[in-house]
């Protein structure tokens, strides 16, 4: 079932939850650095806790040893080994987590055309479901900057209408099309500023700019405020700032054991993947270290927003998170570089947090998604979550307390895009251009079905490079199991009947 809106199976769930893995397969536990300790939700000071969150474009878990800055946040708070994104691109992966609903419920499946981008974004009434307007009217000084969502623009070519700035948002300084860096348009509240090609205009560095004097301002206004930095690297063409451009020289692009490895039963769109040229190894790793030189900056900024927020004397008050809306994978299953598969290496994405109460050099195993963004902020900022998000407060977890009833399964879903005129993301075939699907992410394996009918399934404590698709070794009952789990998942609506439709029995 793709896409569909059909009412949640109720009925007999839990029974036709037992995903039935592999005799080889172990379940893999909970991390052990859940502990079992209360911890406040609140800053030092007893009042609401700033949140500053930065969100990365297409970074993958193989460019954060490149971070140092990022690297210290994983040791001064808490990382999600096992946090993953909705759709592995750009739109649907930043409506769920603005939302914090699965795209079955927002309508947003790709980045153009009828089902994708601003367009659908608006059509399914999701902007008054974001966490600003809520954030807002919760008394918080609220600020968003750098990419919003595809074919968001700051004003329509023509100039005939007025630059949009949404509800919910006290300070607005988002581009349009700012994947180079430079030469682009930003809506600055209102007010379209073009920038050039100068040193200074570089993107990255403006947001920095603009993110630091935002939480001054906020600091003076003695308000509590929540700022999303939404920052276009690394997403292509991966602009590095010129200080960073001969930055690692000889680079190459991980040799993973998938690298350049065909999947074993492959479904029919990968099957005519040859093996990498040495010209097109070569050409994926200057990509791979023009991605490492572009987030230099962004790595930079968060060095500088930590930096602000102890000058302000904010730091003991403020949670700093960082993530990305999708990964990357770089010539693993033989696939040029790209995204939109289910695999790992495009959905499973970094996940960090630090702040008032999250314990330090602390890991949380607890399968996590970006719909578990939108209720964690509000949750922090003490506001309860409408019954209508799908996600779930991850504030237990990121303190160190335990959750003892949690998912044991992730929804991914991603449609084929019928309309590619526009689209940043458009792809050959050979950097992986799947059909429509949808799949499902427990601790130990991965479970997906195309619309063309085909299947695949990863039995990760013996694959953990998901290599060999194991589906036609499956009994007739695990193929019936897994699909009515899947199914279930896609009808879900609302944290309750998604939590439902996510748990499993061994």
């Amino acid at each position: 079932m793709f896409g569909s809106r059909r009412p949640r199976v109720l009925a007999a769930l839990c029974a036709a939850l037992a995903i039935a893995l592999l005799a080889s397969c172990a379940r893999v536990v909970s991390a052990a650095t859940e502990g079992d300790s209360p911890a406040a939700d609140t800053s030092s000071s007893g009042k609401k806790p700033n949140i500053v969150y930065v969100l990365t474009d297409d970074l993958a878990w193989n460019l954060v040893e490149y971070m140092p800055h990022v690297r210290q946040l994983q040791k001064k708070g808490t990382t999600f080994t096992n946090f993953f994104a909705t759709d592995s691109l750009c739109c649907p992966s930043r409506t769920s987590l603005l939302t914090g609903q699965y795209p079955h419920n927002t309508g947003v499946f790709t980045n153009t055309g009828d089902d994708g981008g601003y367009g659908a974004f608006l059509k399914n009434r999701n902007e008054e479901k974001t966490f600003g307007p809520a954030l807002q009217r919760a008394g918080y000084r609220t600020g968003f900057m750098g990419k919003y969502l595809n074919g968001y623009q700051p004003a329509d070519k023509n100039g005939t209408s007025k630059p949009y700035v949404p509800s919910g948002w006290d300070e607005w300084d988002v581009a349009g099309d700012g994947y180079k860096e430079y030469k682009y348009d930003l809506n600055e509240n209102g007010k379209v500023v073009p920038y050039g090609k100068a040193p200074q205009d570089y993107l990255t560095d403006v947001l920095s700019t603009k993110a630091t004097s935002f939480i001054g301002s906020s600091a003076d206004a003695k308000k509590p405020f929540m700022l999303e930095v939404a920052t276009f690297a690394p997403h292509g063409p991966a602009t590095p700032a010129p200080r960073d451009k001969d930055t690692f020289p000889g680079l190459k692009a991980p040799r993973t054991d998938a690298y350049d490895k065909a999947t074993r039963n492959a479904p029919k769109w990968q099957r005519s993947l040859s093996p990498l040229t040495a010209k097109e190894k070569e050409e994926t790793d200057q990509r791979f270290a023009k991605r490492v030189r572009s987030v230099q900056a962004v790595d930079a900024m968060i060095g500088q927003l930590e930096k602000t927020l102890q000058e302000k004397g904010l730091a003991d008050d403020t949670y700093l998170v960082f993530g990305s809306d999708n990964g990357f994978h770089m010539g693993e299953h033989r696939l040029r570089p790209g995204k939109q598969t289910a695999y790992d290496t495009d959905v499973k994405v970094p996940m960090m947090v630090t702040g008032p109460g999250v314990p330090a050099s602390a890991e949380v195993s607890r399968l996590a998604e970006n719909v578990d963004i939108n209720p964690t902020f509000l949750d922090l900022a003490g506001v309860k979550p409408p019954s209508t998000v799908d996600g779930r407060s991850l504030s237990d977890l990121m303190h160190g307390r335990t959750e003892d009833e949690w998912r044991q399964a992730v929804l991914v879903e991603h449609h084929h895009a019928t309309s590619k005129e526009g689209d940043p993301d458009a792809a050959p075939k050979d950097s992986g251009d799947p059909p429509t699907y949808a799949a499902m992410r427990t601790d130990d394996s991965l479970y997906v079905e195309y619309a063309d009918g085909e299947r695949e399934f990863y039995a990760l404590g013996s694959d953990p490079d998901q290599l060999t698709n194991r589906a036609a070794s499956l009994s007739a009952a695990q193929r019936a199991a897994l699909h009515h789990t899947l199914t279930a998942l896609q009808q879900c609506k609302g944290a309750e009947s998604c939590q439902a439709a996510s748990r499993t029995q061994t």
